[in-house]
């Protein structure tokens, strides 16, 4: 009798075994469920952080970007505005005035007019440095007359 018992305690065991096997896979498959759950929404609300993150800095970049734009605008115009200055201050330093200009022209035409009377006087004598002395020699045409009272004053070449 006392090994049916134990047998029958043995099956009793054997069966809330079970159950109790079973309620804990229950258990942790509802525990699973749950963790898969948690593990996405917590990835989920993760991902969308990040992509919030990413819209802020690409956000950001294109404000970078725009400033740099005006930034090499500025610099651009700055550095050109200061070449424009440089050539003019250049031009206004070296190219001479209306003034000075006309001044310049009637010095010119002076000179235009001195050189005119000098090629009517002579100027277009052949002169030269003769000798050891380096003296001042003049060509003389020979087929033209000498004139003076010794006969020493000859006609210049090119007169």
């Amino acid at each position: 009798m006392k090994a049916g018992l134990l047998m029958e305690a043995a099956q009793s065991h054997q069966r809330l075994a079970e159950s109790t096997l079973k309620k804990l896979k229950a258990h942790a498959s509802e525990l699973d469920d749950l963790l898969r759950e948690e593990i996405r929404s917590t990835v989920t609300g993760e991902i969308r952080a990040l992509a919030a993150d990413s819209e802020r800095a690409a956000d950001a970049l294109q404000r970078l970007q725009r400033a740099a734009g005006a930034h090499f605008a500025l610099w651009s115009v700055s550095i050109t505005a200061a070449c424009m200055g440089i050539a003019a201050a250049v031009l206004w330093w070296v190219v001479p005035s209306q003034k000075e200009i006309t001044a310049l022209r009637a010095s010119r035409d002076e000179l235009v007019l001195a050189i005119d009377r000098l090629e009517r006087e002579g100027g277009r004598m052949d002169l030269k440095r003769c000798g050891k002395e380096q003296r001042l020699c003049v060509r003389v045409d020979r087929a033209a007359p000498v004139y003076g009272k010794g006969a020493d004053y000859l006609v210049v070449q090119g007169y």
